[in-house]
């Protein structure tokens, strides 16, 4: 097959599984969005009206998108591709390195695997190892394609038993992408999914650090992505020594500012809240512990008041929902 071949039949492939994911979205999007007025914020980042991961967690819970649709194309469409389509996508990715081809069909795959059976038809193709390879590519725009068809595929559970090999050159490829990059938003937001639960949260302790340099530089996007994966961490017990020991910059008090956007400090506060709690329900295992003066241990418990000062001040803001939940720190306090 030639390479016009190869990008027109891409292209067909590409038309007919985005105008499936546009049909997906119109009709599911509306349902999850119902349901999620109704229920408040849930943690998984649902990718597929099929297999979720189960929810946990405490105070705000974590939510996130399914990778966006690459293509608008919204035309109307009766069915997904088939397992023998998927195959043909696969082998394109392993046997081409022509850039637009390999976007393509990352695309395709990735608005694919927004249906859970195709979830783990792509599984049983080998599809995950492939795509995961492809973070490879020196191309950021392919890497970010790959991001997002991991991200959808991780919503499948067995699919993250698969994926979690990658996480390593997922945090690499996040904390060293541009700032606030696509590329990067693409990699916090599988970071997001792969700790929902608790089973993989420790193969990305030692870039925990990472995630509050983020916190502290991002822009508004960067820093609710991440702090939907620093939640997700912080509602684990097992994690919480790694989280109060991690070096934070000074400037990460300046979240508890009054004129922070709502859904930042909302998220920060949860953060905080559910590190406090753990530290009072484990007090004499962290007695025993030394903390570095720079660590978020001490920004919390130092002898500095500042944190006090700035949750005090918080507890007369304008929103009801900020009091309310500044009001469940100083309790723990």
């Amino acid at each position: 097959m030639g390479k016009a071949q190869e990008a027109g039949w891409v292209a067909g492939l590409v038309l007919g599984a985005s105008a499936c994911y546009c049909v997906y979205r119109l009709t599911w999007g509306k349902e999850m969005s119902r349901k999620t007025a109704a229920a408040g914020e849930s943690r998984g980042c649902p990718a597929g009206p099929g297999r979720t991961l189960p929810q946990r967690g405490s105070g705000l819970r974590v939510t996130s998108s399914p990778s966006p649709p690459a293509e608008n194309d919204c035309t109307k469409s009766s069915s997904i591709l088939d397992a023998q389509h998927l195959k043909k996508l696969i082998c394109l990715l392993e046997s081409t390195e022509d850039p637009l081809i390999r976007e393509r069909a990352l695309i395709t795959l990735g608005n694919s695997a927004a249906f859970s059976v195709s979830q783990d038809i792509i599984r049983n193709l080998d599809g995950l190892l492939v795509i995961g390879n492809i973070l490879k590519d020196p191309n950021p725009k392919i890497k970010e394609k790959a991001l997002n068809a991991l991200n959808n595929l991780s919503m499948n559970i067995q699919n993250q038993k698969e994926i979690k090999v990658f996480l390593s050159q997922v945090c690499e490829e996040t904390f060293s992408s541009p700032l606030n990059s696509d590329l990067q938003l693409a990699g916090l937001r599988l970071l997001t999914n792969m700790t929902v639960t608790n089973d993989y949260q420790h193969l990305i302790a030692n870039s925990i650090s990472g995630l509050f340099d983020l916190l502290s530089v991002g822009n508004e996007n960067t820093k609710i992505q991440t702090l939907k994966v620093l939640l997700n961490l912080s509602a684990n017990p097992a994690m919480t020594k790694e989280l109060l020991n991690v070096q934070v910059p000074s400037s990460l008090i300046f979240l508890l500012d009054g004129n922070m956007e709502k859904e930042i400090l909302l998220r920060v506060l949860t953060l905080f809240a559910n590190l406090k709690d753990s530290i009072k329900q484990k007090d004499n295992a962290f007695a025993q512990h030394q903390f570095n003066n720079t660590s978020l241990f001490f920004l919390l418990y130092g002898e500095s008041t500042e944190c006090t000062e700035k949750l005090l001040s918080l507890s007369c803001h304008h929103d009801v929902d900020v009091k309310e939940k500044v009001a469940k720190i100083l309790t723990i306090l």
